[in-house]
């Protein structure tokens, strides 16, 4: 890794302050941290050292954003990975700007003597947090804990919820803050998943991005258990790095916290924007990663195929393109997915890389107008023009845009049923090559609408029988037209009885011109 790739964090991410929960495995760290974020995080579960990378995440103390850390379990007898969970654990300590050291009510072993002990350095940021006072009658049981002389002392149930508000007043306070509205985050953010199976470098790949052992990296498979998620920026954008638990087949799910972990790593998927699917490029691709991608598809996320350790690639000429050639082949899924080579151990290509997510990200967010997209829909039809079967031939009136990220097309059609799947994956590879979607996954929904017919359509009008011309108005006397009273509904009284008075008038009227006109006769 060069500095030139990747840049510090942003300015305010900097001035951020960073809590830190610590303590012995199983006494409920995860569930406090949970608790004050808000959301079920970090894996809960009564199996100790659950918990073995530090899982961070952002969390707003009153008003003001802070990164909280839910830390390894830390033990003095130690086996296996113990070493570096604790070594890792200790590490926060001197970058933390408060500490939260969890206690349980009902048990001080030897080692949290030793804690507090290897602690007292630290006094002048550090919280005693007693758990488990379930029930606030035995709120009495915390006065024994400040007999090992630290001032911010208090009893809290993470699990019910009991002291929280207290203890993030005595934070605020900590930390000299004081409660405010609520700050905006940055709203152009990468949310960056690292998946695959196991060992085959994702938690390298990890810390290598952001710049810091966020991962533990061990040849042990399994290691990575939670989510661990970290920030960098590249090229003046933030991206969001998630490292997942490796995903295997069930048959090798053996352990209840690794099934938990396999989960979280799929539903961190819909978490995200772009996945980086990372293999052995030694080992090659498997029906594992095949099933892997099946599921980043479906959801409609970005999917970028990494293929790590190309360091250790037997450096015949044209390899890689042999080895994207079977690729394409055999994992057909995978047609549209960019194919990246890197060595995460050795930071090689890992610009090219970045570039790559940022233009699949964009294409996610890329919006065609409908003008553009039916004038495109005419085009292909005149290059391919839509199959038929018994009841005609398929039509496509037209089309519309309906989503991004994931991008979603809508086509009216004559008819849903029986239209051919074929034409559709045509109307897919056209999208992506004349419309600026060739790497990213796309779905076109159908929905039948019956058309009004053209009036070419219609055919000619049967003529109608002709019409007897009405008889005209014939003059009396003097020319001039006696108007006839207008045609009234049925039942309409008023109207009926005032025509007929109009009509004796206009008779009365005639008569008089009449007997006039004799007389001067």
């Amino acid at each position: 890794m060069t500095d030139s790739i990747i840049s510090p964090p942003f300015e305010h991410e900097q001035k951020i302050p960073m809590i830190s929960i610590i303590g012995r495995p199983n006494v409920g760290k995860s569930t406090l941290f949970n608790r004050l974020v808000g959301k079920r995080r970090a894996i809960t579960d009564p199996t100790p050292g659950v918990t073995r990378d530090a899982i961070s995440e952002r969390w707003y103390l009153e008003g003001h954003p802070v990164t909280l850390v839910d830390s390894g379990g830390i033990k003095y007898e130690r086996e296996g990975l113990d070493d570096l969970v604790t070594e890792r654990s200790m590490g926060l300590l001197e970058k933390s700007d408060a500490i939260i050291f969890l206690m349980e009510a009902r048990e001080i072993s030897s080692e949290d003597e030793e804690l507090l002990a290897h602690l007292r350095p630290y006094a002048d940021k550090l919280v005693l947090a007693v758990n488990k006072i379930d029930d606030p009658k035995h709120m009495d049981m915390v006065w024994e804990f400040f007999a090992y002389g630290y001032q911010r002392v208090l009893g809290i149930s993470a699990a019910h919820g009991h002291g929280i508000g207290e203890l993030e007043e005595i934070l605020l306070e900590l930390l000299g803050l004081t409660p405010q509205e609520q700050v905006v985050e940055r709203e152009e953010v990468i949310k960056l998943a690292i998946m695959g199976k196991p060992n085959t470098g994702k938690s390298t790949l990890a810390n290598l991005l952001v710049g810091d052992d966020i991962s533990i990296v061990s040849d042990v498979a399994g290691t990575t258990r939670d989510v661990v998620s970290a920030s960098f920026v590249y090229k003046g954008t933030e991206f969001k790095v998630l490292d997942t638990a490796g995903i295997r087949r069930k048959s090798k799910v053996d352990e209840n916290v690794e099934y938990y972990s396999v989960n979280r790593a799929i539903k961190t998927i819909d978490e995200c924007d772009v996945v980086l699917l990372v293999v052995d490029a030694v080992e090659g691709l498997s029906e594992q990663d095949k099933k892997i991608a099946a599921l980043i598809v479906r959801r409609g996320k970005g999917i970028i195929l990494v293929l790590n350790k190309s360091d250790l690639l037997t450096g015949i000429e044209n390899e890689q393109a042999a080895i994207k050639d079977r690729v394409r082949f055999l994992f057909p899924i995978l047609s549209f997915a960019p194919i990246t080579f890197i060595s995460a151990l050795k930071g090689i290509d890992i610009g090219k890389m970045l570039d790559t997510v940022w233009s699949v990200w964009r294409q996610l967010n890329r919006r065609v107008e409908t003008a553009r997209l039916n004038e495109a829909i005419i085009e292909w039809g005149q290059a391919y023009q839509p199959p038929r079967d018994s009841g005609g031939y398929f039509k496509i009136y037209y089309g519309t845009q309906t989503s991004t990220h994931p991008v979603r097309f809508l086509l009216f059609v004559n008819r849903v049923k029986g239209f051919p799947q074929g034409y559709v994956q045509f109307l897919k590879n056209s999208i992506r090559r004349d419309l600026g979607f060739d790497s990213v996954p796309l779905e076109i929904d159908l929905r039948e609408r019956k058309r009004n017919p053209s009036l070419n359509e219609r055919g000619v009008k049967r003529a109608s029988e002709p019409v007897a011309a009405k008889p005209a108005k014939q003059p009396v006397g003097g020319g001039r037209a006696v108007a006839k009273p207008k045609a009234r509904k049925p039942g309409n009284l008023a109207a009926l009885d005032k025509g007929r008075k109009r009509q004796e008038k206009q008779q009365q009227h005639q008569k008089s011109r009449r007997s006039a006109t004799k007389k001067r006769g």
